[in-house]
């Protein structure tokens, strides 16, 4: 939001700026969760953001029980990823660090890829000895499937260009699979 120079002289102005201000911005944050699934998911998903303060915000309501988020630089958090109703339960747990919905498996996409991640901590920020940093392409995941990621590959350096466990040994261990 721009700052006002004289709050009399510009306050109907400004309000005006802010309105359109907002909805470019949430066009674009659309846009950037849009990217994350196939277009037939995403035009149809409800779109959710975060702000600053931790909070969710629905831009856009759903028609197809698939939810998306952007990447929104201004606030710390995840790269576009869409979802299940499942996947979304789970993904709130992780977000506010609390266990994972039990018996709910969930299906993600992040076909935008994904910035860089610690492979072995959820909250991990940047690269740091020994917390195992990779580089994620383009990917869909499978969450909350403890018991279904048998035989995969738990490694803290994985081959990201195959399907591996991320984040193996915690609470929001979940099974990568990369598309491209």
């Amino acid at each position: 939001m721009k700052r006002l120079l004289t709050v009399a002289a510009l306050l109907a102005a400004s309000s005006l700026v802010a309105g359109q201000g907002r909805a470019a911005d949430d066009a674009a944050l659309i846009k950037s969760a849009e990217s994350a699934a196939p277009a037939g998911v995403g035009s149809g998903a409800a779109i959710h953001a975060i702000d600053e303060k931790g909070s969710m915000r629905t831009l856009r309501e759903g028609t197809n029980g698939f939810w998306c988020m952007p990447d929104n630089p201004a606030t710390p958090g995840p790269d576009p990823m869409c979802g299940d109703a499942n996947a979304m339960e789970w993904a709130m747990a992780w977000i506010q660090k609390k266990e994972p919905p039990k018996g709910k498996v969930g299906f993600m996409y992040m076909l935008a890829g994904g910035t860089d991640a610690s492979n072995t901590d959820p909250y991990a920020t940047k690269p740091e000895e020994g917390n195992n940093w990779v580089e994620t392409g383009p990917h869909v995941m499978i969450v909350n499937a403890m018991d279904m990621m048998q035989g995969y590959p738990t490694d803290p350096k994985p081959d990201t260009s195959r399907p591996y466990v991320m984040w193996a040994g915690t609470p929001y261990a979940h099974l990568m699979i990369p598309v491209k």
